[in-house]
């Protein structure tokens, strides 16, 4: 029914004109007091053996939803509620910032793919730190935080610590996004003598605003050489943080099938095309860190046999986007069901057990 809808339908109509059509449904169901738990029980939940214990949480789950859908903190119960055993907010940004110009947000389908120059769009920390103080329990939220396009290099490390200031007391965990391609100059600050400072002064303001230590996490891209994507790992492990997230869009163009305008499109392309590097960087963290860090990989992720790969390449979490898009409102159920008659079917008990 969904393919058929979005055949007919939600391809006649501009992919950011989907969006906020669809975030305001789930708006509507998390205004609605009891509606997000109710949804929740009539949906059922996952399968208990894919219960993940990370990052001091137990997740329901091992499939998230990844930073750019909910941008602001306005629908995180709601999507949790639709099967997601995490769902991570932003990019937030310390100020409050209107994107790129439209048209910045376009389907590649005959590659199952998107390519976004959306720039960090959102209302701001502060914005978002108000609608998390009014959580309630239920699911899991991180909050992916990253620079604001008009504060110059030498003050990003400011900037983000104004941010986790903000939002720290309310995140279950935390990330700090230096690798969208949409913001320029944030990609440089995955240089080690870049990061180094910032991720010290971040994990010094969590620790100093948060009620608890707050779990902390960096994401990079795919484009990263082999050597850079070391330098990271050893440099997460040197700072004692708890993970790191692989991977975000990529510039990368090579072997699509859409229209050439389209694929010419400047932007970060997500989707099926990253399924390969973004398994190649989630391998290449594993042998560096080997169980040392918290894995979630990212990218190109369409199924249960994509997440079962991850996790048995030493992913402790995996999250999707793009394929909700393609796949529909029940995708991340879908994806969690099949997961565990996979588990069953295979020689482990846990996916812990199929990690290691």
């Amino acid at each position: 029914m969904y393919r058929l809808l979005f055949s007919l339908v939600i391809t006649r109509v501009s992919a950011e004109t989907i969006h906020h059509l669809t975030m305001r449904a789930l708006r509507a169901i998390q205004a609605v007091p009891g509606a997000a738990p109710l949804l929740r029980r009539l949906l059922g939940r996952a399968d208990p053996a894919l219960t993940v214990r990370a990052l001091g949480l137990e997740f329901p789950g091992p499939l998230g939803l990844a930073a750019g859908f909910d941008k602001d903190a306005r629908a995180y119960e709601a999507l949790g509620a639709f099967g997601f055993g995490h769902v991570e907010i932003g990019t937030v940004t310390g100020r409050a910032q209107p994107g790129n110009p439209r048209p910045r947000l376009f389907r590649l389908v005959r590659d199952r793919a998107v390519i976004n120059r959306m720039g960090f769009n959102n209302e701001g920390s502060d914005a978002a730190a108000r609608r998390l103080r009014r959580r309630r329990p239920g699911t899991i939220v991180g909050v992916n935080i990253g620079k604001t396009k008009a504060v110059p290099e030498a003050e990003a490390a400011a900037d983000y610590v104004a941010s986790t200031e903000r939002l720290a007391p309310y995140a279950d965990y935390l990330v700090v996004n230096v690798s969208s391609p949409n913001t320029p100059g944030l990609r440089d600050l995955q240089a080690v003598e870049h990061l180094r400072p910032l991720l010290a002064a971040v994990r010094e303001a969590a620790d100093r605003v948060a009620p608890r230590r707050v779990p902390l996490l960096v994401k990079i891209a795919p484009d990263l050489a082999d050597g850079d994507v070391d330098a990271v790992a050893d440099l997460a492990l040197e700072l004692g943080l708890d993970g790191i997230i692989a991977t975000n869009t990529t510039i990368a163009r090579e072997g699509l099938a859409s229209d050439a305008a389209l694929v010419k499109e400047a932007g970060g392309l997500s989707g099926a095309p990253l399924k390969d590097r973004s398994l190649e960087v989630l391998r290449r963290l594993r042998a560096r860190a080997g169980d040392r860090l918290v894995l979630v990989s990212v990218g190109g992720v369409e199924d249960a046999g994509d997440a079962w790969e991850r996790i048995r390449a030493g992913a402790t979490l995996v999250q999707g986007y793009t394929a909700m898009i393609y796949g529909g409102p029940f995708w991340a159920r879908r994806v969690h069901r099949d997961l565990a008659a996979r588990l069953r079917g295979s020689a482990f008990r846990t996916l812990d057990e199929a990690r290691r």
